[in-house]
């Protein structure tokens, strides 16, 4: 085969090659028609954390309004959800009690960054009317909001959010004492008790759930922790029963609670009364006991829970009481007397150099009147042409001012400015009364 019949069968080759891939490629519309639909990455949290798990139910707020539970309440946001009940005799108080100390250390940011939201299980009783007045007990305002809706689509939502079980749930109204906290847009979601320590569930849910990607700058290391102290039962019981709602004395910067304070109610209250108190207060209550009902109207008629402890409980926590009582007044009076010394001294306290004292202002008044008068009267000899008078009065006004000046002389040693004033006025009319002898007669 000759050198130009190889060439010529290359190109034929290489041209047929050509031909058969631009058939085979598909043309843009088809290409397109045949692309695979994107989908979201299935790793991320976010995307399996949206609207296509969340139910967007329907809910109405304790002010009547509509809402949806994704797209108005979770989309975006940082949330904290919990469920309870208004006729709940015991838990829901004490979860609802102790969730608001967590509403106070948030403060201006819930509603803002942060958002806390309660739903009923018992939607039938609950209406919005209900909710507003259990949130006004509780001293609830912005932020913090309550709803109800209808009982199957909130059932839906207690086991969507890990907060139904089937087993434990079998009463409609008993339900689990869980929370959950969450950040919707970046797919992070923890279970939490509502009875943690409320500054450790502000941090979680106010700068954990913001910024868990960041690295945190540690200032202090784990093994410079100092040994945490065993608690007694009746500590336990404190911390555990009573504190969400109760203190025993007021340090500064604490939160409010919503009961009474419980500094030596071991002393203002008989034992007896305090033991049944504590053991059913709900059966006190119903029978009307003087001073139950009176602490009900006094306290925002907020009803204590029945803690549900036995005898020897009880004592163990009254005898905690009155140890933290004698305790409390130790620290508090430390604290009073380091705020005092703390106070600025007053006006009324400080001591200046040029104070003047009321008999002092009283003594230069009539000195400064004599001086005045002197000082008339030698204006008139002046004008009359009277040397004789003029040099008489002179005379008279050196004699005053030397005798206050001897006056001053033992207390003080520097001349007042009134002295010098006398002084001064003194020297003046001398100088007017040698003028007046210099001046010849007609």
């Amino acid at each position: 085969m000759s050198v130009m019949k190889r060439e010529q069968f290359c190109l034929v080759a290489l041209a047929a090659t050509l031909i058969g891939l631009l058939s085979a490629a598909p043309g843009p519309a088809l290409a397109q028609e045949q692309k695979a639909p994107e989908q979201k990455d299935s790793r991320m949290a976010s995307s399996q954390w949206g609207g296509n798990y969340f139910p967007n139910v329907e809910l109405t707020s304790s002010k009547g309004e509509k809402v949806r539970f994704f797209d108005d309440l979770v989309e975006g946001k940082v949330v904290m959800i919990n469920f309870i009940y208004t006729r709940c005799p015991d838990a829901c108080p004490l979860e609802t009690a102790r969730l608001s100390e967590v509403y106070q250390i948030l403060g201006d940011r819930v509603g803002k960054d942060v958002f806390m939201y309660s739903i009923t299980i018992d939607p039938g009783y609950d209406t919005p009317e209900v909710l507003t007045d259990f949130m006004q007990t509780y001293q609830i305002e912005d932020g913090w909001e309550f709803f109800t809706g209808k009982e199957e689509e909130i059932l839906l939502l207690r086991k969507k959010l890990g907060l139904y079980i089937d087993e434990v749930n079998k009463d409609p109204l008993d339900h689990n004492l869980s929370m959950i906290v969450g950040n919707q847009k970046t797919g992070r979601w923890m279970k939490k008790s509502p009875f943690e320590n409320p500054y450790i569930l502000a941090t979680e849910i106010g700068t954990w759930l913001h910024n868990y990607k960041n690295p945190m700058r540690r200032t202090n290391m784990y093994q410079d922790a100092p040994e945490l102290r065993k608690l007694s039962q009746g500590e336990s019981l404190f911390r555990t029963r009573c504190a969400a709602c109760h203190e025993i004395g007021r340090t500064p910067g604490s939160v409010i609670k919503p009961g009474p304070n419980l500094m030596d109610v071991t002393d203002r209250r008989e034992h007896d009364w305090l033991v049944r108190w504590i053991k059913e207060p709900d059966v006190m209550l119903e029978e009307k006991d003087p001073i139950a009902t009176e602490l009900f109207e006094a306290y925002n008629k907020l009803p204590m829970p029945n803690l549900r402890i036995n005898d020897h409980e009880v004592d163990m926590l009254l005898d905690f009481i009155e140890t933290e009582s004698r305790r409390m007044k130790k620290v508090m009076e430390v604290e009073a007397i380091a705020a005092q010394q703390e106070v600025e001294e007053m006006d009324c306290c400080q001591k200046f150099e040029e104070m003047v004292l009321e008999s002092e202002t009283a003594n230069s008044q009539t000195v400064e009147e004599e001086s005045l008068v002197s000082t008339e009267q030698d204006s008139e000899l002046v004008a009359n042409g009277s040397e004789e008078s003029v040099v008489q009065v002179s005379d008279t006004v050196a004699n005053e001012v030397a005798q206050v000046s001897q006056a001053e002389q033992p207390t003080s040693k520097t001349p007042r400015p009134l002295s010098l004033i006398s002084w001064a006025c003194g020297l003046g009319l001398s100088i007017l009364a040698f003028r007046a002898r210099m001046v010849p007669r007609n």
